[in-house]
């Protein structure tokens, strides 16, 4: 089964992924803010991960730059799942490897779950 970490700090966003991927048949596990998103990719090795910018504790970039530094998840896709344009982003994401970059009011839930597919290879 193909396991996807949410991070994500809106629990409303975060459940209705939830719902969604595990309905197409992922594992899913979530966390509320960068700090405890670090330590569920730590533990849970994800194959994919959902990551917003916006967070308490610690913010997205911040934790991406963490979660790039530990071996296990150094090339564990990332995409970006936010409300920021992309312009409004932190430069050094880009620089961090992330696989794509999504608005979340630009796509369904059926769409995210879509690019996910597709960045893994198996839609």
């Amino acid at each position: 089964m193909t396991k996807i970490a949410i991070i994500e700090d809106d629990p409303v966003i975060s459940q209705m992924y939830r719902m969604k991927f595990e309905a197409d048949g992922f594992d899913v596990q979530l966390a509320n803010n960068g700090k405890r998103g670090v330590a569920l990719v730590q533990a849970f090795s994800p194959d994919i991960i959902l990551l917003d910018l916006q967070m308490p504790e610690m913010d997205g970039a911040e934790a991406l730059a963490i979660i790039r530094k530990d071996e296990p998840s150094k090339n564990t896709p990332v995409i970006i799942l936010t409300n920021l344009g992309e312009e409004e982003s932190p430069k050094e994401i880009r620089s961090l490897g992330i696989h794509s970059y999504i608005v979340k009011a630009d796509l369904t839930p059926r769409q995210v779950v879509q690019r996910v597919k597709e960045a893994l290879g198996t839609n």
